[in-house]
C-alpha cells in the first residue's frame, strides 16, 4: 500500500448513490453530488437530520455500498479493498457483538481476525479494557451490559488493530456526562497521534468540543463545510470579556462610552455561566476524590497507552487465515525453550466453551463433568459459526439453554 500520510484520509467526488425498486424506479436519492475531504490527523465532522444520507455515505467509504455515480478513496485506494479496510476501525451506532462472550473474549477474538499472537492479543485486551474502564466487567457475558457499556467495548473493539481512521457513529449514545466527556478525552488523545476520526453525531455540543471541521448534509447533498469556530463566529456580535468583578459604577461608564460612540447599540452586562457539563464533571470528581463507593464502568479513557503496535496481517493472507484453519503465525517471544503448537481455528472457539483450567482438587483421571445444556447449545452456535450457520434458531436455542441452566437446583 503506497504511503500516503501526507494526504487525503477519506475524498469523495460527486458521490451519488439512488436506491431503486425491482422496476428500476427511484426509491430516494439517499447521497447527491457529495463531494468533501478530510485530512490526516483531524476530527472530522458528519453532520445532518435523519434521512439526509450520512449513514449510506459511511457505507460507501466502508466499502459497504457501492455509489450510483463518482467516486470515493480512503487512504488514497478503492474502499472495497481488503488491505484499506485493515487500516480502518469502525464503531457503528449498534454494537452488534456476540452476546455470550464476555469483553476479554470479544477483544481476543477480534484479535485473532488480525492474525496478532497470543501475547500480543492479552496486551491488547488489557490495554483496551483499562482504556475504556471495563477491567473490573471483563467476565460478564455482554448480554448483561448496559447500554453505556456495550458502547465502550464496542469502542474497544474498533481500537483493536490500531486504526489509521476511525469512524465513529454516534459514538457517546446511551452514556453518561462522564462516559461522554471521557470519550471526547480519548478523540482528542487519537487526534494528537496522528489518527483520522470521521465523527456522525446528532449532540452537537460533542461535534463542537472535538471536531476540527464539520460537514452538513441536507436531502443527501453538502449544505455547509467549514471550520466549526469560523461557521460558529457570529460576526455581527462583539463580545467583551472581563477578568474579576466589575463594579456598576465601571460598568455603567464603559457602557456611556459605548454608546456615546455608537448610539443605539443594545448592550448587555452578565456573569457568564459556566457549562452545565463543567459543573457535573468537577462535582463527580470531587466525589471519586472523597472515595465514595461506586458501581459500574469506571473512569479510565484517557490514561491508556494507545499506541497498540504490531503489524496486522490483512488482503488475501487474511482470507486464507480465515478459511483454512492453518495455525497462526507464532508471536515473538524471547529465545527460550520451544513453545506449544498454536490452536486451529476450531479449537478456538472450543476454547469459548471449555473451561480454561481444571478446578483445584480434582483427581488425575477422574471422569470429566457431564456438559451443561447452555454448553452444548454454545458448542452448537460456535459450530455453526465454523461452517457459516449463523441462524437465529440456533441463537435462540443457545438463550433457552441458559435460561434452564439458571433454574436448575444448585446451579
Amino acid at each position: 500500500m503506497p504511503d500516503d500520510r501526507d494526504g487525503a484520509v477519506i475524498q469523495t467526488l460527486e458521490l451519488t448513490k439512488v436506491f431503486r425498486d425491482m422496476w428500476n424506479r427511484v426509491k430516494a436519492r439517499a447521497v447527491n453530488n457529495l463531494s468533501f475531504t478530510v485530512e490526516r490527523g483531524e476530527v472530522f465532522g458528519l453532520l445532518g437530520p435523519n434521512g439526509s444520507g450520512k449513514t449510506t455515505t459511511i457505507k460507501i467509504l466502508l466499502g459497504l455500498l457501492f455509489p450510483t455515480r463518482g467516486r470515493a478513496r480512503v487512504l488514497g485506494r478503492s474502499p472495497r479493498e481488503v488491505r484499506v479496510k485493515a487500516q480502518i476501525g469502525y464503531m457503528p451506532e449498534e454494537s452488534n457483538l456476540y452476546r455470550f462472550l464476555n469483553a476479554e473474549e470479544t477483544l481476543d477474538f477480534y484479535g485473532r481476525l488480525f492474525n496478532f499472537g497470543p501475547a500480543e492479543r492479552k496486551r491488547r485486551t488489557e490495554a483496551l479494557l483499562d482504556l475504556v474502564g471495563l477491567r473490573k466487567e471483563r467476565r460478564r457475558a455482554l448480554h448483561e451490559y448496559s447500554k453505556g457499556m456495550a458502547r465502550r467495548i464496542g469502542l474497544a473493539q474498533a481500537l483493536v488493530n490500531d486504526p489509521e481512521l476511525l469512524i465513529l457513529d454516534e459514538p457517546t449514545a446511551g452514556l453518561d456526562p462522564i462516559g461522554t466527556r471521557e470519550f471526547k478525552d480519548l478523540i482528542a488523545e487519537l487526534k494528537r497521534r496522528g489518527k483520522t476520526v470521521l465523527l456522525c453525531s446528532h449532540l452537537l455540543a460533542d461535534v463542537e468540543d472535538v471536531c476540527d471541521r464539520i460537514a452538513i448534509l441536507y436531502g443527501g447533498s453538502l449544505q455547509a463545510e467549514g471550520r466549526v469556530d469560523e461557521l460558529l463566529k457570529r460576526r455581527d456580535v462583539t463580545q467583551i470579556t472581563a477578568t474579576g468583578r466589575l463594579d456598576e459604577r465601571l460598568v455603567a461608564r464603559v457602557q456611556e462610552a459605548i454608546l456615546k460612540e455608537r448610539p443605539g447599540v443594545k448592550l448587555r452586562f452578565e456573569a457568564p455561566r459556566e457549562r452545565l457539563e463543567a459543573l457535573f464533571l468537577r462535582i463527580v470528581e470531587e466525589a471519586r476524590r472523597a472515595h465514595l463507593e461506586t458501581s459500574g464502568a469506571e473512569i479510565g479513557l484517557a490514561a491508556t497507552d494507545l499506541h497498540l503496535g504490531a503489524e496486522p496481517v490483512h488482503g488475501r493472507a487474511l482470507l486464507d487465515k480465515l478459511v483454512s484453519g492453518e495455525p497462526e503465525a507464532k508471536a515473538e517471544a524471547p529465545a527460550g525453550p520451544t513453545p506449544p503448537p498454536v490452536e486451529k481455528r476450531r479449537d478456538v472457539l472450543e476454547r469459548y466453551v471449555t473451561p480454561a483450567a481444571e478446578p483445584a482438587g480434582k483427581e488425575p483421571g477422574a471422569a470429566e463433568e457431564a456438559p451443561t445444556p447452555a454448553r452444548k447449545a454454545k458448542r452448537s452456535v460456535l459450530e455453526g459459526l465454523v461452517k457459516g450457520d449463523t441462524s437465529d434458531e440456533a441463537r435462540a436455542e443457545d438463550t433457552r439453554a441458559e435460561d434452564d441452566e439458571e433454574v436448575r437446583p444448585g446451579a
